[in-house]
C-alpha cells in the first residue's frame, strides 16, 4: 500500500509543517510530506523543506503574476507530485478554484480558534487569540476544517479545547493553542491517511 502523500502550503516559519513532518517519520505514520508550496521565497517554511530535502516550490504573485496562471500552476505542482491530501497552515492567500475544484474534500486548514467562533477574513495570528481575550471567552484552541470559497467556514473536522486563563495574554494563549496545533494536525492528517475522515 503506497504511502498517503501530503502537501502543505506555508505563508511564514511553518512550524506545523515541522510537527507535521517530524510525525511523519514515525514508522506507524501512514503519510508522507510529499511538496511544500509557500508564496514568501524566504519562508522558513521553505528553507525547512529543503534543509529536509522536501520538494518545495516558491508560488506567488511575483512568479505568476496572473491569479488564474497561479492557481492552475498550483494545482499541476500538487498533481505531479502526487499529493493527496492538502494542508494550509498559516497559509495567508485563498486557495484558487481550480485547485480547490481539483482537491475538493481533500484541502483542510488549520485555525487557531474554536470555529465558527472568531474566524473570517482578517481573523489569523495575534488578532484571533485577541479577539478571544475580548470577548470573554473561557476557551479556545485549534480547529482543523476543510477548505472553501471563504475563509474558515468549511465543516469543521476536529477541534482540541485549550483554557483561557486569567492572566492569559495574547502571547501567552497563542503559545498555548499553537502547541496544541502540533498535536491535533498530525492526528488528523494520520487519521484521513488512514481513511478514518473520508466523504
Amino acid at each position: 500500500m503506497s504511502e498517503f502523500r501530503v502537501g502543505v502550503i506555508a505563508s511564514h516559519n511553518g512550524s506545523n509543517l515541522r510537527a507535521l513532518h517530524k510525525a511523519s517519520l514515525a514508522p506507524d505514520a501512514r503519510f508522507q510530506i510529499a511538496l511544500v508550496i509557500s508564496n514568501n521565497s524566504g519562508s522558513g517554511a521553505l528553507a525547512y523543506a529543503r534543509e529536509h530535502e522536501i520538494p518545495a516550490l516558491h508560488m506567488s504573485g511575483r512568479t505568476h503574476v496572473d491569479p488564474d496562471d497561479l492557481d492552475d500552476a498550483m494545482r499541476i505542482a500538487l498533481l505531479e507530485h502526487s499529493v493527496d491530501l492538502v494542508v494550509t497552515a498559516g497559509y495567508m492567500k485563498k486557495i484558487g478554484p481550480r485547485t480547490r475544484k481539483e482537491y475538493s474534500s481533500r484541502i483542510i486548514n488549520i485555525h487557531p480558534a474554536l470555529l465558527p467562533r472568531h474566524g473570517g477574513q482578517g481573523m489569523f495570528g495575534q488578532a484571533v487569540h485577541k479577539a478571544v481575550l475580548e470577548s470573554g471567552d473561557q476557551v479556545s484552541g485549534p480547529s482543523v476544517h476543510l477548505v472553501t470559497e471563504e475563509y474558515d467556514t468549511g465543516d469543521v473536522i476536529a477541534q482540541t479545547e485549550v483554557p483561557v486563563l486569567a492572566d492569559d495574554t495574547v502571547e501567552s494563549l497563542g503559545a498555548r493553542v499553537l502547541a496544541a496545533e502540533h498535536t491535533l494536525l498530525p492526528l488528523v492528517v494520520r487519521q484521513m491517511a488512514a481513511g478514518e475522515h473520508s466523504e
